[in-house]
């Protein structure tokens, strides 16, 4: 398999978990902190509608999402939901794992990363 790419916080421990997991494991990895290097909005849109929609792409058990105006967690466009992202990134749940073939999954789990990369 050639590399995946890792999307996610240098600081987070479960992005931590998943690096080690995957260089552990042989697997040729990239990561992208996306607080550095923001993600497209085309690419957020992509991954939401691979996954399912926003709410599965969104922590909303996050404290950053418990923060928020109550207002302002009603997102139901794309647009607002990618001004939501671009204003507060820590939203993305974390980490988002992208093969070369473009499939995007969220988290970490060594059971799903042993079926996935296996």
């Amino acid at each position: 398999m050639t590399q995946v790419v890792l999307y996610g916080l240098k600081q987070c421990s479960t992005c931590v978990k998943a690096r080690t997991w995957l260089d552990a494991h042989g697997v040729s990895n990239e990561f992208i902190d996306y607080r550095d290097h923001p993600v497209k909005p085309a690419l957020l849109k992509e991954w939401a509608g691979q996954l399912g929609g926003w709410e599965k792409l969104v922590n909303r058990t996050s404290m950053t999402w418990r923060a928020l105006p109550e207002e302002r967690r009603g997102a139901t466009t794309d647009a607002e939901w990618l001004a939501l992202i671009k204003e507060f990134p820590a939203l993305v749940r974390r980490p988002v794992s992208v093969t070369p073939d473009g499939v995007a999954a969220v988290g970490f789990s060594e059971k799903r990363y042993g079926e996935r990369f296996a």
